[in-house]
């Protein structure tokens, strides 16, 4: 951040920003400036067709686009608005720290503006972590609306905040999905309640260290007022709770899949229960909802409705509409979906797990699993992965350009695992990677795709990824039907 500040009552007639990227954020951002009468030029590295026909929508209003040089600092910017995934090592962010130029994510930008308009501005429950924070804030969102509240689940998650504050409706709540890409640009956001789900190395290219991913993921607990929740199983995030610059009366509040202490949720009985919440939690503690009442069932799916269960309770929100919200609930595809059951073996579609701290929740969700794994690893290394899995494993089938990591970490730890080495990168290695999984799988099995690894050496996406696993499995239905 730049030295100077822009007021967030500033009047923006004039004022010369710069947007820098084009997309979800960075469109809804320029316009929201320009109907303020800001000075808006938008820069962007990418000159291909798509990026034009943008420009030429904006353009058409009357703000400057510039393709193709998203490294130099237009003359007179007064502010920078970045999406959240630029880096901040890139020049454009160094020519403003050095001219004291403040730099603002699309969070930062949504916060500041929230309630320009005269209305009361939503409060905002926030959620972040390396893993589980999409299914968290949907099931957080259900629960809000069980309870009859206003609500829509925005962030990270695909509709923009600045969409979500802007806009017509007018919410009571909103349910607000945070990377660590923007919380490191958003200084000023204070939840009203916010929840870090757990930490592991994860986009360490983009913050340099674990440490500096850390410090922005626990930005989100600053300034909360009413709770800070952490997960009892990762001291890491405890540790954030503790450094956090809170509300006076702002409380630490835990989940744990374990019996609750004081001040925590968890699970007693297969029942999820609230010892936070209530008038003595010394000797007290409410009934939420069963475990059977959370889709699926998984470990890390409790842990995730116990952390949305707490950010709910947070607001006030009453028991029933707790369990109401978590029976309602119904997860994203490629989120440990159950595709089919062939001959007494499950097939499950995890392939959202792209990096190991997911695939290690989703392969402790089954006892005897085999393994459809591989792709880009993106730095990480699987010993601690493998190790951990290793006596759950019948079988596994690699696939994707960094599988041999993966196979030398087998060879380590679980000698006796057969392995399927896929020596192919085509889209339709998945057909096979499949064929050859149902070999090795036997009647009580679950064939996984939890890949541990990003998708984009063969697909487009993990949903692709996922869609191609799903298509073969349903083909294969087809045929033993």
């Amino acid at each position: 951040m730049g030295s100077q500040e822009v007021s967030s009552t500033v009047d923006w007639q004039g004022k010369h920003v710069t947007v820098a990227g084009l997309g979800v954020s960075g469109i809804p951002a320029a316009r929201a400036l320009h109907e303020r009468g800001a000075l808006v030029t938008v820069v962007n590295d990418g000159d291909d067709e798509r990026a034009r026909a943008q420009a030429a929508e904006l353009e058409a209003l009357g703000i400057t686009v510039r393709l193709g040089d998203g490294a130099t600092l237009p003359p007179s910017t007064e502010l920078v608005v970045t999406a959240p995934g630029w880096q901040p090592d890139k020049p454009l962010f160094l020519a403003a720290a050095e001219a004291g130029v403040p730099i603002w994510g699309d969070v930062e930008l949504a916060w500041r503006l929230r309630g320009d308009d005269g209305r009361k501005p939503a409060p905002w429950l926030a959620v972040t972590g390396t893993n589980g924070k999409t299914t968290t804030v949907r099931m957080l969102a259900s629960i809000l609306e069980a309870a009859g509240l206003r609500t829509a689940a925005v962030g990270n998650i695909g509709v923009s905040l600045l969409d979500a504050v802007l806009g017509e409706t007018e919410y009571d709540v909103l349910a607000v999905e945070l990377s660590s890409y923007q919380l490191h640009w958003a200084p000023s956001l204070r939840a009203h309640s916010a929840a870090v789900l757990n930490l592991a190395p994860d986009h360490l290219d983009w913050h340099g260290s674990m440490a500096a991913y850390a410090a922005d993921k626990g930005r989100v607990y600053e300034g909360n007022t009413v709770a800070c929740v952490y997960n009892a199983a990762d001291p890491a995030t405890e540790d954030l709770v503790r450094e956090a610059d809170v509300e006076e009366g702002c409380r630490a509040i835990g989940f744990t899949l374990g019996a609750p202490g004081p001040s925590q949720l968890g699970v007693v009985d297969g029942i999820l229960v609230d010892r936070a919440f209530v008038a003595n939690r010394q000797k007290q503690a409410q009934e939420l909802a069963e475990v059977t009442d959370v889709n699926p069932p998984a470990p890390h799916n409790i842990a995730n409705a116990l952390a949305a269960a707490a950010l709910a309770r947070a607001f006030g929100v009453e028991p029933a509409a707790v369990r109401d919200g978590l029976r309602a609930f119904r997860p994203d595809a490629h989120r440990i979906e159950h595709v089919a059951d062939i001959g007494e073996v499950r097939y499950v579609d995890d392939s959202k797990a792209t990096n190991t701290h997911a695939t290690e929740a989703s392969l402790a969700a089954y006892d005897s699993i085999v393994w459809i794994a591989g792709g880009l690893a993106k730095g990480a290394t699987f010993d601690e992965l493998v190790a951990g899995a290793a006596k759950r494993l019948r079988g596994v089938v690699l696939i994707g350009a960094d599988r041999a990591l993966i196979r030398e970490a087998l060879t380590r730890h679980a000698p006796e695992v057969p392995v399927v080495d896929l020596d192919r990168t085509d889209t339709g290695a998945m057909s096979e990677a499949v064929a050859r999984a149902a070999e090795l799988a036997r009647p009580g099995d679950t064939v996984l795709l939890a890949p541990a690894c990003a998708s984009m050496d063969m697909f487009t996406n993990y949903n692709k990824r996922g869609e191609a696993f799903a298509d073969a499995v349903r083909a294969r239905a087809d045929e033993s039907a």
